[in-house]
């Protein structure tokens, strides 16, 4: 569709330009280092690494876990999968050594034969089948099961092997398998959970970490797993320390009382450039950064009203000013990095009076009043505060409320919202994780539609994707979906990631995966 080129407002600049001052206020002037040095000296094994986090885990279950603070805790850490992906988005082995695709329907895995898990129960292909068995258990309840839910039969070939049969040809089942809801249980955990022990409680897998203990809203500790078949982690322990505040997180970096600091402001990119004690790290992600509206309320169940609002907003003066440049301005629902990417999509540039005339056709010529929910973090609540001097120009009254992560995320999937923003981190790289979880009428709340956005032909489109073997097939499906979500705008789509944190001097071998989860294997401290 063709947009006309924003008019930037007055109003928002001076608020823009306000933000950004203020996150410049406090940096230092020091001499530069280059982003992404590792230290002057060598790394050695052992020591406790110390990362300095946003928010708590909310979860250490990996089948009701559906955060990327929970997943950073126990993703390739306290739980393994059968395969992983690089950072090319490739498959590579894990708990599985080699893999086939026999036909359309049917896939066998040849297992590791020297895995055992955290309390002392040899891996075998049973506790492959247990642990896809509880994540589809529909008393389990788990968020994550649509993601399974097309397989049919898990076979016990023999204690190295499993067979898995698909409803449908479904080929994306590697990349779901190698998401965090995949990491493999101890069947003693699972059944102990079933007994009364939740397995939040009692995470065993077969990872090079062990869960030591968790004092929520303040640090969950991880042991290293000395007996991994791996080897284990480099480091003697890991913590993971919860420090809300974006400034604090880089002066425990600063200061050498955290190693890492994740998330961290991309306004603070300069400082972190200039401090001679840390250093700065960037990659490229694979999510998306939106705002959603509940299409369960008026009058966000009107398109004109959620197009008019896509066109109050400048997402290019959000990326340039409020982001620092880290990102790129969203035209669809998926960025370049991701599979199902559409080329030609073109998104919504600002236009003040074309908005106005929507709401008035829409029956607000003099607006309404409305909610934004964000979470405790800065540039989302920084994103806010913009958003609300915009809309203010179509006469759009927006008041804020920032909730703590955990009661954001109930609130937002029980569906008590006007407004919020989030961002959806894609842990597989394929479309399909993107558009089923954010558009599909079955993920309506905690599974990922948080807009409760209801469309029977992308519902359509989405099922085909999710069963057509042919890639260019694939493709086109995808591509029609987002052209209509696009134009029906459940979503105002601001920016693909790119994600940056604090690396301390003489932190080696730190890397973040294109899904956002922390890679600790090879991490050594100077």
């Amino acid at each position: 569709m063709s947009r006309v080129k924003k008019v930037k407002s007055w109003l928002t600049a001076v608020l823009i330009s306000s933000l950004v001052l203020a996150g410049c206020a406090s940096e230092p002037n020091s001499s530069e280092v280059e982003a992404g040095d590792e230290g002057n000296g060598e790394g050695q094994t052992g020591g406790t690494l110390n990362i300095a986090v946003l928010s708590d885990a909310t979860h250490l279950d990996p089948h009701h876990g559906a955060d990327i603070p929970s997943a950073n805790v126990y993703h390739g850490k306290i739980f393994e999968t059968l395969v992983t992906q690089d950072q090319d988005m490739e498959i590579q082995p894990g708990l599985a050594q080699e893999w086939e695709r026999v036909d359309d329907l049917t896939w066998t895995f040849t297992l590791r034969e020297d895995v055992t898990f955290h309390d002392g129960t040899p891996f075998t292909a049973d506790a492959v089948k247990s642990t896809l068995e509880r994540v589809l258990d529909p008393e389990v309840g788990s968020t994550r099961a649509s993601l399974f839910e097309m397989i049919t039969d898990i076979e016990v070939v023999s204690d190295y092997e499993v067979k898995i049969v698909t409803e449908y040809p479904f080929s994306p089942l590697l990349s779901n398998l190698a998401h965090y809801s995949g990491g493999i249980i101890s069947p003693e955990a699972i059944e102990a959970d079933y007994n009364g022990t939740p397995l939040t409680d009692n995470p065993i897998g077969t990872g090079p970490l062990t869960f030591e203990s968790w004092t929520p809203g303040q640090q969950i500790v991880l042991s290293n797993n000395e007996d991994h078949w791996g080897g284990g982690m480099k480091v003697d322990e890991v913590v993971f320390k919860v420090v809300p505040e974006d400034l604090t997180r880089l002066a425990e970096v600063e200061t050498g009382e955290s190693h890492i600091a994740e998330p961290v402001g991309t306004g603070d990119i300069n400082r972190i450039e200039e401090s001679p004690s840390m250093n700065l790290y960037r990659s490229d992600g694979l999510g998306i950064d939106y705002i959603g509206f509940n299409m369960n309320k008026e009058p966000f169940d009107d398109v004109r009203v959620r197009q008019a609002i896509n066109l109050a907003i400048d997402n290019e003066a959000i990326v340039d000013h409020v982001y620092n440049g880290v990102g790129l301005k969203a035209e669809g629902p998926m960025g370049p990095a991701v599979w199902g990417y559409h080329p030609e999509l073109e998104g919504y540039d600002q236009n003040i009076e074309e908005a106005k005339k929507l709401l008035a056709e829409a029956g607000y010529e003099n607006g309404f009043d409305t909610t934004i929910w964000t979470n405790d973090n800065r540039e989302r609540m920084d994103v806010t505060e913009v958003v609300q001097s915009q809309l203010a120009e179509v006469g759009i009254n927006v008041s804020i409320e920032v909730l703590e992560w955990g009661a954001y995320l109930d609130k937002t999937g029980s569906g008590e919202h006007d407004m919020f923003i989030l961002g959806w981190s894609n842990m597989t790289g394929d479309a399909d994780y993107n558009q089923y979880y954010l558009f599909h009428s079955d993920t309506h709340g905690d599974a990922g539609n948080r807009s409760y956005y209801h469309n029977e032909e992308v519902d359509r489109l989405i099922d085909e994707g999710r069963q057509e073997s042919d890639p260019d097939k694939r493709l086109a499906l995808y591509h029609e979906a987002q052209e209509i979500e696009v134009e029906e705008a459940p979503l105002v789509l601001i920016r693909h990631t790119e994600y940056v944190a604090a690396i301390g001097n003489g932190v080696e071998g730190f890397w973040l995966h294109p899904s956002r989860i922390m890679m600790l294997d090879d991490v050594t401290l100077q």
